[in-house]
């Protein structure tokens, strides 16, 4: 690998990484502010969606941005979205997939019906998850963030522990995208799309297995293999939506509950290879 690609590289991780900035800071911010003056408003108004929450979480998921999964999950963490509306958030999430297949001719038609399914996938498994958590499920508790590290003090206010907070995530960001850019630049795309079973049934299950990598580059793999015809629309289907960007690596960073965060993983995998498995036998 010589100095060019690791450059490359770096860019690539600082900007997926600022991509991210704003809205971990509006998170933060937002959690802060619900904790700092404890009030019942503030957090009122975060969950005041109430049941309409996967239905929001699905419509601002579809924007072509990744950095909304990653605010998805520290507020998740810190009790203030149900599972259901994060889960929603996840598999509707779209990032640089969408510019990719509008700036090629051959992928243009295949841009509605891909966010349509997003969409629909992600609203109907968000009900369908918060309705049996609020079934059989306990509700989630709000979680003080600031416990553990030590940013606050007092008069101190809410943006300096904001500041603290998205500094430390962006840092971890960062970090994950440069190993992985580095991991997939020595991999290279001929050895992944070989690895991801073209012209197989099992292929929705290997594609949603690559989605679940913590970084928006695989979004931009998974559309170039599709573009290539190495991927169905299956297979594409089931990537992106388990494709949550850096919403599951701020995810297992922050919410505190291993077996949760197993949970609403191993979940996201299995409604988007079984989703993606449909389309592929389907289209």
């Amino acid at each position: 690998m010589n100095l060019h690609a690791i450059l490359h590289i770096l860019e690539h991780a600082l900007v997926d990484s600022a991509k991210a900035l704003p809205f971990l800071f509006l998170a933060y911010l937002l959690m802060e502010a619900a904790e700092h003056y404890h009030s019942a408003k503030m957090e009122k108004a975060i969950r005041g969606i109430g049941k309409a929450g996967p239905l929001v979480g699905a419509a601002l998921g579809c924007i072509p941005q990744c950095g909304f999964s990653a605010s998805a999950s520290n507020l998740f963490a810190a009790g203030l979205l149900s599972r259901g509306t994060l889960m929603a958030v996840f598999l509707a999430t779209s990032d640089e997939a969408l510019p990719m297949l509008l700036g090629a001719s051959s992928g243009r038609d295949m841009i509605l019906p891909l966010l349509a399914a997003k969409v629909v996938i992600g609203i109907i498994a968000g009900y369908a998850v918060d309705f049996y958590m609020n079934r059989w499920g306990r509700p989630r508790e709000l979680f003080d963030l600031c416990e553990d590290c030590g940013c606050e003090e007092e008069g101190s206010g809410i943006l300096k522990p904001a500041l603290w907070h998205t500094g430390h995530i962006l840092l971890y960001i960062f970090l994950l995208n440069l190993v992985l850019g580095l991991a997939m630049e020595l991999l290279g795309e001929e050895l992944l799309g070989k690895l991801l079973l073209e012209g197989s049934v099992l292929q929705p299950f290997v594609a949603a297995l690559v989605g679940l990598i913590p970084n928006c580059a695989v979004s931009v793999l998974l559309t170039q293999l599709y573009l290539a015809g190495s991927l169905s629309f299956g297979s594409l289907l089931a990537g992106l939506c388990s494709g949550a960007g850096l919403g599951l690596a701020v995810l297992v960073k922050m919410n505190r509950s291993k077996r949760e965060n197993i949970t609403i993983t191993t979940t996201l995998y299995a409604i988007s290879a079984l989703c993606g498995l449909a389309a592929h036998l389907l289209f």
